[in-house]
């Protein structure tokens, strides 16, 4: 920090900034950030699903559920009126041996709240096998 510059009367003090501070700790933080990133990112580890579509093995015990984009549930395709018949639907089923699967088909356009209150009933129905049909990812959008 030197307050005059040769040539300078000997009390007036530099009007140059001196930034070599302001880099050397700007340095240092680059350093603590490069060394405590990889820190960071380590997280707990799993084993993620890879992604495959595979083809649905349809079997004739099979039940598709649809739901279309007004809430409205099909049991294999005839509409059910309520709740209750979706329940007593899967209730019929959830006792056969092997118990068949339940395919949900899902309107791109239906709610959440219809898909996740069929699937609330399945569950309660007993039925262990759900699944989703969705339609493969053509690269285009």
């Amino acid at each position: 920090m030197g307050m005059s510059s040769p040539g300078e009367g000997e009390g007036t003090a530099m009007s140059d900034i001196n930034v070599t501070p302001m880099v050397d700790v700007m340095l240092v933080l680059l350093i603590i950030f490069l060394i405590t990133i990889p820190v960071i990112t380590a997280t707990v580890k799993v084993d993620l699903p890879k992604v495959a579509n595979q083809p649905t093995k349809t079997k004739p015990e099979n039940i598709t559920v649809a739901i279309d984009a007004n809430g409205d549930v099909f049991w294999n395709m005839a509409r059910v009126p309520n709740d209750q018949a979706l329940l007593d639907l899967v209730k019929g089923v959830a006792v056969q041996d092997p118990q068949p699967e339940i395919h949900i088909r899902g309107d791109s356009q239906a709610k959440f709240a219809a898909v996740g209150r069929t699937i609330y009933l399945i569950q309660r129905g007993g039925v262990v096998k759900v699944g989703f049909i969705t339609e493969p990812d053509r690269g285009f959008r």
